[in-house]
């Protein structure tokens, strides 16, 4: 990795072994800052505050190898990236005003993915992760990943019914509790439905009613107007010798057809004539019969203008999703579906509580399945736990799980017992240490001291390795609270996990650091920064300086020198 302008690091690489690396150096010097950067990498969250005074963006730089065909490789190659013979290039920038940006295999991507890959990449662990593992949630999260497919089946079908369970009870729940409300509104309905038959619209019946309603009103001045242009065209009876245009039509084409033969055109023009001659009798025709037909009757008129009140007074009440008549009948085609689903409310209600109930069985089933899955992985996970702390320096000790229900009568049937019941089944699970015989089994939360805590975090992620294993782990303190023989033994098993992945420490321990493959000081400058050169590989007297002084803090004591190469002999004794 390289890191630049990240809190107390100005600019440094840090090079990481392949078997086990440990990072040593003064308190405050940035060895945490290591584990900072390589949370960002992998997704964490940016910090402003952790751009260094006086920068505009800390920046942070790694090349991780990945296996051909890995999934992390997989994914990273959809997400566009390309992979570096063998190894993908990530890149974090966080600037002082709080922006971040991530880049992968060269290409531009969202945080998350990072964090995506991360899972398949390195297992983080910390001062942090210890005191996780004192909740009770933790502790089940824990057992269930041990446990892999025998528990994740279960579990599967455990959560898809509890969320279908949830969703039914909140349904039930919502038609008893607004029953008065639903009332109340499939009241309005009916009433407003049967206002409506009452009046029995046609689509489109305003528009017509108001086209006759026109006819009507004018009834006089239409019936003039079609009779003058009736006489116009046709004559008037009462008025012999008037003058109309049929006639005059009839004069002009009797005039031409005496003489048609004699020119083409002339004839043509003719014809034409003789059409308008008819057009003229038609028009004529149609006007006499709508004369004749049209009805001044007042009293249609008044029945007219009634009905289009009623459907006015219709259209005010229900027409708001839109004008007219047919809003209306829209709003009654909707009305009546929710006034069906409205009245369905007791079937319904039927229904759902049936469904509730068989729901409620079945997740109790699961949940025993659940129960019995748990019980079989934590006596597996129990004793491969307390072996590896065997190898701590806890021979001793013994590790087990308690594994509980909560009685609760509104809960779920496991075992002959209505139990409380969550979207993880129905366990409380505790994990519980007796750290020497006779002592009774206690939650760790109470019966482990720092130390102890620290080697059962560490037993139980060398577990975990060899079940669900990551190309590298990162440990930052987690020997916090251990000294003398009991970091020896943690120094030898972390030793012995770097045999089948890389690990890197953050420590204080020298009794750590000299079982590493590689052990990386971070110093600061006079200046208390730490610069390319402020993190560097120790090796042969070097490395000896740097265990006395972690072993006596001071590195020229002679006691202090003999110890930290008695240390790293004892180290090279046990590869």
């Amino acid at each position: 990795m390289r890191i630049r302008s990240l809190g107390v690091i100005d600019d440094a690489v840090v090079e990481l072994s392949p078997g086990f690396t440990a990072v040593t150096g003064e308190t405050g010097a940035g060895k945490t800052m290591v584990v900072t950067s390589l949370g960002l990498l992998l997704g964490g969250r940016a910090d402003p505050a952790l751009v260094r005074i006086g920068s505009e963006k800390a920046v942070v730089e790694g090349r991780v190898s990945v296996p051909a065909g890995a999934s992390a490789a997989v994914r990273a190659e959809e997400a566009g990236a390309e992979l570096d013979d063998g190894a993908l290039l990530i890149s974090r920038t966080v600037s002082a005003e709080g922006r971040s940006r991530a880049h992968l295999g060269g290409r531009s991507v969202p945080v998350g993915l990072l964090a995506e890959l991360a899972d398949d990449l390195v297992a983080v662990h910390g001062q942090t992760d210890q005191q996780g593992l004192l909740k009770l949630s933790r502790q089940r999260q824990a057992l269930d990943r041990y446990a892999g497919d025998g528990v994740a089946v279960p579990l599967a079908k455990y959560g898809e019914a509890y969320r279908r369970l949830r969703a039914v009870a909140a349904e039930l729940e919502e038609i008893v509790t607004r029953a008065r409300e639903r009332a109340q509104e499939a009241d309005m309905l009916r009433y407003g439905l049967d206002e409506i038959a009452g009046v029995e619209p046609r689509a489109g019946e305003d528009v017509e009613l108001a086209e006759e309603a026109e006819r009507l009103g004018h009834a006089e001045a239409l019936s003039s107007a079609a009779t003058a242009a009736h006489s116009a065209l046709a004559g008037n009876p009462e008025d012999p010798e008037g003058i109309d245009a049929a006639t005059l039509v009839a004069g002009a084409h009797r005039a031409l057809e005496a003489v048609r033969s004699h020119d083409p055109a002339l004839a043509a023009l003719a014809d034409r004539i003789g059409e308008v001659g008819i057009l003229l009798g038609d028009v004529a025709g149609e006007l006499a019969g709508y004369a004749d037909d049209l009805d001044a009757d007042p009293l249609r008129l008044a029945a007219v203008e009634e009905r289009r009140a009623a459907l006015t007074a219709l259209t005010r009440k229900y027409g708001a999703y839109g004008d007219g008549i047919d809003a209306v009948l829209a709003w009654a085609e909707q009305g009546a579906a929710r006034l069906t689903e409205l009245d369905g409310d007791d079937e319904r209600i039927d229904e759902l509580t049936a469904e509730r109930d068989a729901l409620r069985a079945e997740l109790g089933g699961l949940a025993q399945a659940l129960t019995d899955a748990r019980t079989e992985a934590a006596e597996r996970f129990a004793a491969a736990v307390t072996a590896e702390l065997g190898s701590l320096a806890m021979p001793h000790a013994r590790v087990s799980f308690a594994i509980r229900q909560t009685e609760d009568p509104e809960g779920v049937e496991v075992g002959g017992r209505a139990v409380a019941y969550g979207p993880a089944g129905a366990d409380e699970v505790e994990l519980l240490l007796a750290p020497h015989p006779g002592a009774p089994p206690r939650p760790i939360a109470k019966g482990a001291s720092g130390g102890e805590l620290s080697r059962v975090m560490l037993a139980v992620e060398v577990v975990f390795a060899g079940t669900d294993p990551v190309p590298t782990y990162l440990f930052d303190e987690v020997d916090a609270g251990v000294g003398g023989k009991a970091a020896v033994e943690i120094g030898r098993r972390l030793a012995k996990l770097a045999k089948s992945a890389q690990v890197v420490v953050v420590t204080h321990l020298p009794q750590v650091a000299a079982f590493a493959d590689r052990q990386l000081l971070v110093e600061k400058t006079n200046d208390g920064s730490v610069t390319r050169s402020g993190v560097k590989v120790l090796e042969g007297e070097e490395r000896v300086r740097e265990l006395s002084r972690m072993l006596a803090g001071q590195d020229d004591s002679e006691t202090a020198r003999a110890h930290a190469e008695e240390l790293l002999a004892t180290a090279r004794a046990d590869r």
